[in-house]
């Protein structure tokens, strides 16, 4: 929230000089659309055992069966062991209240635990992708019957992975993050038990390394997508789904209001956006009334209920050498609640909704 601070004294106001001062003022929090970290930990554990007990097996199974298909799933299963572990972890640290200058406490932890364990994936895909482009030019003997058989168990425990998490509250990019590992590892699971079957059949050994590059591949498309969403709530970018242009012409169909400047909306966590804004409303209006109504409308109609609205007078905004340069414009005919006197219409308005 610091940087979102720091970078209003340095927004304009639709073409005026930045604010030259900062919103020192409390929070209200709103959190009905946090998730709750403590709801899915049994889910958690329970694909966390699992995995963790069938990967050491499959790990043995893959050294003895010389098949790089089946150390592939291996790696990815201890990449989904890690996110559920990592997962687990951020569930506990997020639940930690603010303390000193960490003001959000450690709500961001999952997302964290989510850009590292798109890395993991990255780079264990690559390295996957290239032993496998060597094992289709130089095909070792692979064990088919015994890639086949653990593929087929890998099959089986890995859907009770996916269902298991499948139930878990897939809002979490934490969550979804382990969700999405496993599901991944089913899909691989697959292509290792047809190319076991290939070359127990056929003799055709270049099909462990093709299985090999399928996993990767998968691996390669779920690590990308996972530091994707990761990197957009660390970089503060506004949440999908929640467009800022259409959030300021929503603020700005409140009568009473003629600008709305240093708007930003980001997501401090998955599910727990926030915004804050500059808003300029007619000399005669109510800052207080007309901040309680904005406030209103963003949790109703965007499901923002963690905000901070600094409201402003037309004559006393802050940045306002342009604004009243052109001068305030009339009341609108159409503009609800209380009206002041002229004597009464100064000063501004800081408040967040909750």
């Amino acid at each position: 929230m610091h940087e979102q601070e720091a970078d209003s004294r340095h927004a304009e106001l639709h073409g005026a000089h930045g604010h030259g001062h900062g919103h020192g003022h409390g929070h209200g929090h709103g959190h009905g659309h946090e998730v709750n970290p403590n709801a899915d930990k049994k889910k958690l554990a329970l694909a966390l055992v699992l995995l963790g007990g069938f990967m050491i097996g499959e790990t043995v199974a893959a050294v003895l069966a010389n098949s790089l298909a089946l150390l592939s799933d291996a790696a990815h299963m201890l990449t989904d062991t890690a996110s559920i572990a990592f997962a687990l972890i951020a569930m506990v640290l997020s639940t930690w209240s603010s303390f000193g200058s960490y003001t959000f406490g450690l709500k961001r932890s999952g997302t964290l635990a989510a850009s590292i364990n798109g890395l993991t994936l990255t780079g264990l895909g690559g390295y996957l992708g290239y032993e496998g482009i060597h094992r289709l030019i130089d095909p070792p003997e692979v064990g088919g019957a015994t890639v086949l058989i653990v593929g087929c168990t890998g099959i089986v425990v890995n859907l009770l992975a996916t269902w298991t998490l499948a139930k878990a509250n897939r809002d979490s990019l934490n969550v979804e993050g382990a969700f999405q590992h496993v599901l991944n590892d089913l899909y691989a699971f697959i292509g290792t038990t047809v190319s076991g079957l290939l070359v127990l059949t056929t003799g055709f050994m270049r099909a462990d390394g093709l299985a090999a590059l399928l996993v990767a591949a998968l691996m390669l498309k779920a690590g990308l997508g996972l530091i994707g969403e990761s990197t957009r709530v660390l970089l503060q970018a506004a949440p999908r789904g929640l467009d800022p242009e259409r959030i300021r012409a929503a603020l700005l169909s409140e009568p009473r209001v003629t600008e709305i400047g240093d708007l930003h909306v980001w997501e401090v966590t998955s599910g727990f956006p926030a915004l804050s804004a500059h808003v300029v409303v007619q000399d005669h209006s109510d800052p207080d009334d007309v901040r309680r109504q904005l406030t209103q409308l963003l949790g109703e109609e965007f499901g923002i209920d963690h905000t901070t609205i600094e409201v402003a007078r037309c004559s006393t905004a802050p940045a306002a050498e342009n604004i009243t340069a052109r001068g305030c414009p009339p009341l609108r005919s159409d503009s609800p609640g209380r009206q002041l006197p002229p004597e009464t219409a100064t000063g501004t308005s800081r408040g967040h909704g909750r």
